[in-house]
């Protein structure tokens, strides 16, 4: 036994395990330090940004960057902890990296949608937006892709490529918003009345902005209605229950002032044949 411990390739095999078993131990603590002085890092760069009164949509997507950076950087001082080249992983990553980036050209376009969405700003977390046939509000702007809340609570994962080079609607963009509704009435109605009652219920709303070009006026002598349009302004969060609440006080002031909403009908005349 003394003699096979005392052979040189032995005691090689058995130093190289030594060794191997160091490196592996300090790589492993690499990572475990690491990892903590990498959340520590991406604390204070979280309130660096904050301080700076930075987006929340730039500033989710550049923590997100910095810290795919950072683990990256920390899995390569690990490699070269082990014995393995930097150079040759470098050179490994970018061999990979192009790759990669052939096999997934879509998801690069995805993510140079992203860079455009954080430099163009169409949109901010929280606006509710209308793009690539949806529409919801912004919860999140990743590298890849934007999720949205619809108004059901379904949640869409968008491609940041189509959404940064398609036509996007923002709906909160602006603190101000036009409603246009229409109201018909019958050819019989006056005219003037049920103008005076959409002009009453107008500027009876607190929600409309009473010093913004509102306007009350007859768009259309249609089959069987002469029909209004009526252009509001309001606050934007206010849009849709203005909305709501318009139909509603327009049918019930008619029906208060006998003023007829008209449905569609047709004259049907019979001739007896000869």
């Amino acid at each position: 036994m003394d003699e096979i411990m005392q052979n040189p390739n032995v005691n090689g095999i058995s130093k190289f395990i030594t060794e191997l078993a160091l490196d592996l131990i300090g790589a492993v603590l690499l990572l475990i330090v690491g990892r903590f002085i990498i959340m520590a890092i991406m604390k204070i760069v979280d309130r660096k940004l904050s301080s700076h009164d930075l987006d929340s949509t730039k500033k989710t997507f550049l923590l997100k960057l910095i810290k795919v950076a950072l683990f990256l950087i920390l899995f390569v001082m690990a490699a070269g902890i082990l014995g393995v080249s930097t150079a040759s992983i470098i050179a490994l990553l970018g061999a990979a990296g192009l790759a990669v980036g052939l096999a997934l050209q879509g998801s690069l376009s995805n993510l140079a949608g992203g860079f455009l969405l954080m430099i163009l700003k169409p949109f901010s977390i929280g606006d509710w937006i209308e793009a690539q046939g949806v529409s919801g509000s912004v919860l999140e702007v990743n590298m890849l892709n934007t999720k949205l809340k619809t108004g059901d609570a379904k949640i869409i994962y968008m491609p940041n490529g189509p959404l940064a080079n398609g036509n996007i609607t923002n709906y909160s963009e602006e603190p101000e918003r036009r409603l246009d509704l229409s109201f018909g009435i019958g050819y019989g109605d006056d005219i003037d009345k049920a103008k005076s009652v959409l002009q009453k219920i107008m500027d009876e709303d607190p929600r409309v902005i009473s010093d913004r070009p509102n306007m009350i006026s007859v768009s259309q002598l249609a089959d069987s209605s002469v029909n209004f349009t009526w252009r509001g302004w309001v606050k934007s969060p206010d849009y849709w229950a203005v909305n709501f609440d318009m139909h509603e006080k327009v049918k019930k002031a008619f029906d208060a002032e006998g003023i007829s909403i008209p449905f569609p009908q047709r004259d049907i005349h019979l001739y007896n044949e000869k």
